[in-house]
């Protein structure tokens, strides 16, 4: 089994719509350990941009209400989330996806952030960099972060319209490998997603 572990460089990234495409592609797994405030879950949104029966939804270790970071959610709740609890579901041998909370240094609680999970979890990372004005800085931060770990990372997949310079800036300093563009879409589709999946499986073993 091996483990991909999807963050990004901020908060609403496209992180849920690149792991359903990795999903679909790989036949993998999909699991959320960290869920904090949304009506309609990250899980939910996979199932409905999945729709099939093949893929399994492993649920949350923690769903926490309150929209914030995780640690203040659960601090909301009365709640300490303990990485330490947090255990990988049995996939039966399939790949599993792990979508995480916000960007890398999102705190879990006082002591341990998201990062911790992936060393936690030995998974590989997918980074997403959604492009805007600043997102060079996040990317090159985010990555610079994840090599003073020693975080294995698969490669980068961008989101949003597409800027040729701010991508070969980010490639050139991170040395990280394209998997993917995700452009912007009228409206985000289970047909979308599997149209993507094929664009990915193309060169996920290059």
């Amino acid at each position: 089994m091996k483990k991909y572990f999807v963050t990004a460089i901020s908060t609403d990234s496209g992180k849920t719509l690149v792991s359903a495409i990795l999903v679909n592609a790989l036949q993998a797994d999909y699991w959320k350990p960290v869920q904090a405030g949304m009506i309609e879950t990250d899980s939910n949104t996979i199932r409905k941009l999945l729709n099939s029966e093949h893929s399994i939804i492993h649920p949350e270790a923690y769903r926490l209400q309150y929209p914030a970071s995780p640690h203040a959610a659960a601090k909301k709740e009365n709640i300490v989330i303990d990485p330490a609890s947090i255990q990988l579901p049995d996939t039966d041998g399939n790949d599993l996806v792990i979508e995480g909370a916000g960007g890398v240094l999102v705190p879990l609680n006082d002591t341990a952030v998201v990062a911790d999970l992936i060393t936690q979890f030995d998974a590989e990372v997918i980074l997403v960099s959604n492009i805007y004005l600043g997102s060079i800085n996040h990317t090159l931060l985010t990555a610079e972060e994840l090599k003073r770990r020693g975080i294995k990372v698969k490669g980068i997949i961008f989101n949003g319209e597409p800027n040729e310079e701010t991508e070969r800036i980010i490639l050139k300093h991170t040395g990280y490998k394209k998997l993917l563009h995700v452009y912007p879409e009228e409206k985000i589709t289970d047909a979308v997603v599997k149209a993507y999946a094929v664009k990915l499986f193309e060169h996920w073993y290059e």
